[in-house]
């Protein structure tokens, strides 16, 4: 970030590289629109260029570029102009070899039916991610989908770790309510 708040536009590119598919995954899987996520993270960077000069590491890039991206997600969800449309991520029906998506399956090994039924229940559990109030979403996505710890998802969320004990709690109450039958 030193020789980026320079104007180094080299090792600006060498950072989008090393953290834009991170950066559009948790997007991706916050949002659910893979075009929208590409426009979202393209403002992450652009925040990231323009705030270069006033970075100061507090904490590790990838929190402070978090914390970009997660201000942008539910800001855009605030906005009156966002449809939420949910698309699926990991499997295209229309051309099941054909990836694009942002991860895949690893395991080649299952059956056609074992695929499409992980398949199905990915998608019910991505659909109620997606039905969870801002805060929450984006606590789930960054604890079981990126990794981070509780300290760091404080730091990305701007709240006290036992808020996002708090968050997550709820947060799993809630995909309960929504998946188990009654």
């Amino acid at each position: 970030m030193g020789k980026v708040a320079q104007g180094d536009t080299q090792a600006f590119e060498i950072l989008v590289h090393r953290h834009q598919k991170r950066i559009l995954n948790l997007i991706f899987r916050f949002i659910g629109d893979r075009e929208q996520a590409e426009d979202v993270a393209q403002d992450v960077f652009v925040r990231v260029w323009q705030a270069a000069k006033e970075y100061e590491p507090k904490s590790k890039f990838t929190t402070w570029v978090y914390r970009i991206s997660a201000n942008l997600c539910i800001d855009l969800q605030k906005t009156v102009h966002y449809k939420q449309i949910f698309v699926y991520p990991h499997f295209n029906a229309e051309h099941p070899n054909e990836s694009n998506e942002l991860f895949s399956y690893s395991d080649n090994s299952r059956s056609p039916e074992d695929l499409m039924l992980a398949a199905e229940k990915s998608r019910t559990i991505s659909a109620a991610i997606q039905k969870l109030p801002y805060n929450q979403r984006m606590a789930v996505i960054l604890k079981k989908f990126e990794g981070l710890s509780y300290s760091e998802i404080a730091k990305v969320l701007g709240c006290s770790v036992s808020a996002v004990e708090s968050l997550l709690v709820r947060a799993k109450k809630n995909l309960r309510e929504k998946l188990l039958p009654r």
